[in-house]
């Protein structure tokens, strides 16, 4: 019996399982094998497609029931890749906003390294026929593909890309989740990564750049951002039966979540200086991310030179707009006293302080009446006089 026959008459559920022991097996794709184990995996008749929410997947049964090897071996990547990079927690702000083209940014990232797999491995990993791929975008995280087809859609160069997601992406699964579940699956995955990466290094498995660089031990600006800003939070923890605790769900027991009472009024001040212009983009996404996590009040966006060129105010219903909506406005020198000024000119009494700068200030630091962070670009790691600092290079 051929090797094409034998596949034919399996289950799609045999045949799901097959191609996940096949992919542990080989040497280009075993540093997966640990993260395939994060979760569980299913057949379903419900689903047209596949899907994950960001730790379990599910395959439709009709959809893989005639796929061929490489083409499945390449969907359960393409899944997979999806809870490498935690794609339904990281990137829910995007799905806030514009969640087809989110969708497509976190395809298109992820059908790129499937694609170098295809071509490492000689056509054992295959993208099957409809999944998004354009080389242009190598390189780029999904906030960039984003941006840019944000910005082809803006420009009438299309509605934001070509096609469709190759899968189902449930968002709403990773939207529910509190904050302490997604730590603990953002600690299963990356061990999982670990152990996949020292499995293959003792059997012979080639390790793929990339996957190694989510575990890299370093100080993530955006982990430091979140913890400035979330602890400001007014009030205590309280516990709400209004959403269930999912980690007691599978032990039958209901629990409540603990959620974080809001935050009041930030401010938010970028350095239009010249040097700071490549960050704006990336700094302002991350901040959108935070805020609509942690909920606060009111954010005053201020644009600052040698004084304040825009001051952008966004309430709660609004956050979500944030990054796209905003028009940034000034250049030219760094004196960062204008905004302490201008916080105390016009009564503004912000929770805190978050500025972005090359820290190559004219001047002093200002004088500050609420707790403020630096996060300052460019590679200069200057110590500021008052408050804290975190560093984007």
């Amino acid at each position: 019996m051929s090797f094409i026959t034998q596949s034919r008459s399996l289950t799609p559920t045999q045949k799901l399982q097959r191609a996940h022991v096949e992919l542990m097996g080989h040497k280009d794709t075993m540093e997966y094998a640990a993260v395939f184990m994060v979760g569980k995996y299913t057949v379903s008749d419900k689903v047209p497609t596949a899907r994950t929410n960001g730790i379990d997947c599910e395959y439709g049964n009709a959809f893989i029931k005639d796929m061929v090897d490489s083409d499945l071996r390449g969907l359960i990547m393409h899944e997979n890749l999806h809870k490498t990079f935690q794609h339904m927690f990281l990137w829910q702000h995007l799905y806030q906003e514009d969640g087809k083209t989110a969708n497509m940014a976190c395809d298109y990232v992820i059908n790129i390294i499937i694609d170098d797999l295809n071509k490492a491995t000689n056509g054992f990993v295959t993208l099957p026929k409809g999944g998004l791929l354009d080389r242009k975008y190598a390189g780029m995280d999904s906030q960039t593909v984003y941006n840019l087809l944000r910005q082809d859609k803006e420009d009438g160069d299309g509605d934001g890309g070509d096609g469709d997601s190759l899968d189902d992406h449930d968002w709403e699964s990773g939207k529910d989740m509190s904050q302490e579940e997604i730590e603990q699956v953002t600690k299963d995955i990356n061990q999982a990564i670990r152990q996949g990466q020292l499995m293959a290094s003792k059997l012979g498995g080639n390790q793929s750049r990339a996957l190694g660089s989510l575990i890299e031990p370093k100080v993530d600006w955006r982990e430091q951002l979140r913890d400035f800003v979330s602890s400001t939070a007014v009030g205590k923890d309280i516990s709400t039966w209004q959403r269930v605790n999912r980690r007691w769900l599978q032990h039958d027991v209901y629990m409540p979540s603990t959620v974080t009472e809001t935050i009041g009024r930030i401010v938010v001040a970028p350095d239009m200086s010249g040097s700071t212009e490549p960050y704006v983009s990336k700094f302002l996404s991350e901040v959108q991310g935070i805020c609509l996590n942690v909920k606060p009040e009111k954010v005053d966006l201020i644009y600052w030179d040698t004084e304040v060129s825009r001051h952008e105010v966004y309430t709660q219903e609004k956050l979500g707009t944030l990054a796209s909506s905003t028009k940034p406005a000034g250049g030219g020198g760094t004196a960062v006293r204008c905004v302490s000024t201008y916080l105390k000119d016009n009564q503004i009494k912000p929770e805190c302080v978050v500025i972005m700068t090359d820290g190559y200030l004219y001047g002093d630091w200002g004088t500050w009446s609420a707790p403020v962070l630096w996060v300052i670009v460019g590679g200069n790691k200057v110590v500021p006089p008052v408050g804290s600092a975190i560093y984007l290079d």
